[in-house]
């Protein structure tokens, strides 16, 4: 019998998502950042729905600060819900903690998540508490988009541009815990964007997700990719910066293609309009599922992923 570990955190959600149940009013289910539903055709917007769960352990170390692994369980789903030029509205979380912790222990938890909440203009709606063997946070979030506007992963084409917010790599220095959501660049970008992601899981991993969403492959350029000051920190000689910048995880950066014929026109608007960087950073291609880096020294196969889940 094969284990999970033997098939993939990839090929397991391909198995579920065939036999989910649907309904008409789910217009995009599972496979994109957030489900897309729109109960209602009268109104003017789509409902966006997402989870994600922070585990100790997996997601963060026993002695990581409970402040910032708040701010970084609501801060995963509110990432998700601008990788899909929403705002975000609700959120519910579940707190699993070892009956033997302090108590105080939800006091620090909800220092981070209260502080983003209010930041973002998220309410807290509920949630629930259980024992359990391990710190565990599970956040859904609810948000809103106009409707038939939420921007997807599968509409990217070869040609188009593909672009970058923010810096990439090095995240386990800190910044994991205390990102900023890019939720007014992905509200910005979903009017100009054919396919859109938030890196969570690193840029080699999730630009392969847009590419098989699409049916479509991609050349990153690597000496256009925005390496963060903490990639630079820990490069060394098993892993370079520019390796950081391409497989590390959690940059929780906006990943978006635009056409490319308008490409640069939205690239100078951009810059006129907004603080945050946007880097071009390659071009989507017909090769279907082929990732390939171009570099000085020629161009090569990406055949990793970043991070993948039971591997």
């Amino acid at each position: 019998m094969k284990r999970m570990a033997d098939v993939g955190e990839v090929a397991l959600l391909r198995r579920l998502c065939r036999r989910l149940p649907g309904r008409p009013d789910v217009t995009v289910g599972a496979g994109d950042d957030c489900a897309v539903v729109r109960p209602d055709k009268r109104v003017a917007f789509d409902w966006l729905l997402t989870s994600d769960p922070v585990i100790e352990g997996i997601h963060f170390t026993s002695g990581t600060p409970l402040a910032g692994v708040g701010h970084k369980a609501l801060g995963r789903v509110l990432s998700d819900i601008a990788a899909m030029g929403g705002e975000p509205l609700w959120a519910l979380v579940d707190v699993v903690a070892p009956p033997d912790r302090p108590a105080r222990l939800l006091d620090d938890l909800y220092r981070g998540i209260n502080r983003l909440a209010r930041r973002t203009g998220t309410a807290i709606a509920g949630g629930d508490l259980s024992a359990g063997t391990s710190l565990e946070l599970h956040v859904f979030g609810v948000g809103r988009v106009p409707a038939g506007k939420a921007a997807l992963r599968s509409g990217a084409r070869p040609g188009d541009r593909i672009a970058v917010t923010g810096r990439l790599g090095g995240s386990i220095g800190g910044r994991h815990l205390r990102f900023a959501p890019r939720l007014r660049e992905g509200a910005w970008l979903r009017r100009h964007a054919t396919a859109m992601i938030d890196l969570s899981d690193g840029l080699a991993t999730d630009l392969r997700r847009v590419m098989e969403a699409s049916r479509v492959g991609a050349v990153l350029e690597g000496e256009s990719l925005p390496v963060s000051p903490d990639a630079r920190r820990l490069a060394d000689a098993r892993r370079t910066a520019l390796d950081h910048a391409l497989f590390d995880g959690e940059d929780f950066e906006l990943l978006v293609t635009l056409p490319a014929g308008r490409a640069n026109r939205i690239m100078a608007e951009w810059k006129r309009t907004q603080r945050t960087p946007l880097t071009l950073i390659g071009t989507v291609t017909d090769r279907v599922g082929r990732l390939e880096l171009q570099s000085p020294e020629g161009r090569r196969l990406i055949d990793r992923m970043a991070y993948e889940h039971f591997r």
